[in-house]
């Protein structure tokens, strides 16, 4: 398959890979996740920087041993995603736009030296079940409900599996997750969305 924006390609895997998200705190949206593997390993960390983490302070996707990988900044009713650690006057690799016309996730993302590439993302972040699509309606990525496979029970929302294709950039699927939570953070109503990339200077 065909990658799309790539954030960092060691997390390109050449098979399916599913990853289990954990979100670090029950009480407020966009807190914090910690993202493992199916052996356990811790593959993903975000945490909050900031007075108010929901009205000034970012957000930061960084892999295992702390670096960062992308930087979403918290401001209300503006969705973004900033390639490493964000810089004064940097561009955001891409930003979301609420749609009100149809009640989905509809993400277009332009890739810089790949125009016309986008992405849909259709479903219900709310309820942990949504999927991540190319122009060519093809599943690049899917959220869904963790199931515990000894009991057969359907685990709480603060626990849900990011299921991702061969060759889709788990960074970048993980900055869509956290732009999700964003969102879904500002008002509690799951909406849509249209994702366009910043023009650069």
């Amino acid at each position: 398959m065909k990658g799309g924006l790539v954030v960092d390609s060691g997390f390109i895997y050449e098979e399916e890979k599913h990853l289990t998200v954990l979100k670090t705190s029950l009480f407020f949206a966009n807190d914090g996740f910690t993202v493992y593997d199916c052996k356990g390993q811790l593959v993903f960390r975000v945490d909050s920087y900031g007075p108010d983490t929901r009205d000034t302070g970012e957000v930061v996707l960084m892999d295992a041993h702390g670096r960062c990988l992308l930087t979403r900044p918290s401001l209300h009713q503006r969705w973004e995603g900033y390639l490493g650690e964000r810089r004064e006057r940097q561009k955001p690799i891409f930003s979301v736009r609420r749609s009100s016309i149809i009640r989905r996730c509809s993400v277009a993302v332009e890739v810089y030296g790949n125009p016309g590439e986008e992405y849909q993302i259709e479903g219900s972040f709310a309820n942990r079940c949504c999927t991540i699509s190319n122009a060519q309606k093809e599943s690049v990525a899917e959220i869904r409900r963790k199931v515990d496979v000894s009991t057969n029970v359907v685990l709480g929302k603060d626990v849900f599996s990011l299921c991702l294709k061969p060759g889709f950039d788990g960074a970048f699927a993980m900055g869509l997750v956290l732009v999700l939570d964003q969102i879904n953070g500002d008002d509690y109503v799951d909406g849509g969305a249209e994702v366009h990339p910043a023009a650069e200077e």
